[in-house]
């Protein structure tokens, strides 16, 4: 993507004191997470790439809030907490390209004061667990799929790709609580026809004082024949508008992978986060012409910072 603009809300409790943080998001058993603007929220380097924030910033400022302290932990079945941060990626444009490039995407996430808070990833999907039987937790997750303009990119004559949200169900198991997490997300694209993707990962999560968490885990990914001919494939015709050689990409082992953040609680109230990940393609991904030519490369990484804030809505005042 020409450097990529993630902006997430999310909403935590007091009751709890500070944050637990890893790798610049929480999870929970209780947490729903809405997207505000999926489908349009996407930006090039020219593009007015923060303008509808005014207007979500304007509906919060109508609600009763107070800043994350303990203060708010006198009533801690009356509201919710509410994160509101922006994080800044650099990433490939699409799987498997060279070049990097600009996107964002806005989302909140909801959490009632009750709700224990867990460490996570920053490349977990958007979840909500509504099962948790034998320290196993299942539900459903979101997450995305990137676009892809072909001509823009250097192949006229290759098809495109439209960014779409791909849904489906994860599941996670805590080896060492609050240690070290196993987690598997399965999701099948909605809109763009680029099929399923498997995720599996191993994050271990390290207390550095009262402030810092640092999280660094391997990466598996895996694809269906339709992810992989929509994302590296190219059919006869194709091949001969495109300058490319012709390319059946089937299904399997898509990348292996290794992700590493570092949290700093900055206040009560505020919170940065630093992350990299760095996938090299492997199988029919790394063989696929859109790989090899000029344009692709097999290593993609993916490095950010994001800034969070955080304030109570307490719905008993």
């Amino acid at each position: 993507m020409p450097l990529h603009i993630r902006i997430s809300l999310t909403w935590y409790p007091t009751s709890l004191g500070q944050k637990d943080r890893g790798a610049g998001q929480t999870s929970n058993s209780g947490t729903a997470e809405l997207l505000w603007g999926i489908c349009t929220m996407r930006w090039s380097k020219s593009s007015p790439l923060l303008a509808g924030l005014p207007v979500l910033a304007a509906f919060f400022s109508t609600v009763p809030a107070h800043a994350v302290d303990g203060q708010t932990a006198s009533t801690p079945d009356s509201g919710f907490i509410i994160t509101l941060g922006g994080s800044v990626e650099m990433a490939p444009d699409y799987p498997g390209a060279r070049r990097q490039g600009i996107s964002g995407l806005p989302s909140i996430d909801i959490r009632r004061f009750d709700e224990v808070e867990e460490l996570s990833a920053t490349d977990d999907g958007i979840d909500y667990s509504l099962l948790d039987i034998a320290g196993f937790e299942f539900g459903p997750v979101i997450g995305f799929r990137d676009r892809r303009n072909s001509s823009a990119a250097g192949f006229p004559g290759l098809h495109d790709l439209s960014f779409d949200v791909d849904a489906g169900v994860f599941l996670q198991t805590w080896v060492v609580p609050d240690q070290l997490r196993f987690r598997t997300e399965i999701r099948q694209a909605l809109t763009n026809g680029s099929g399923l993707e498997v995720d599996t990962g191993i994050d271990w999560f390290k207390r550095l004082g009262s402030d810092w968490v640092l999280a660094l885990g391997p990466r598996l990914s895996f694809a269906d024949a339709s992810y992989m001919q929509s994302y590296f494939g190219v059919s006869p015709h194709e091949a001969a508008l495109s300058g490319l050689s012709a390319y059946n990409a089937g299904g399997g082992l898509k990348s292996v992978g290794l992700t590493a953040s570092i949290s700093y609680q900055i206040s009560p109230t505020w919170s940065l986060d630093l992350y990299d990940r760095l996938d090299d393609l492997t199988g029919n991904a790394a063989r696929s012409p859109i790989t090899r030519s000029s344009a692709g490369s097999r290593l993609q990484n993916t490095a950010g910072v994001s800034l969070s804030h955080s304030f109570s809505l307490d719905l008993g005042h």
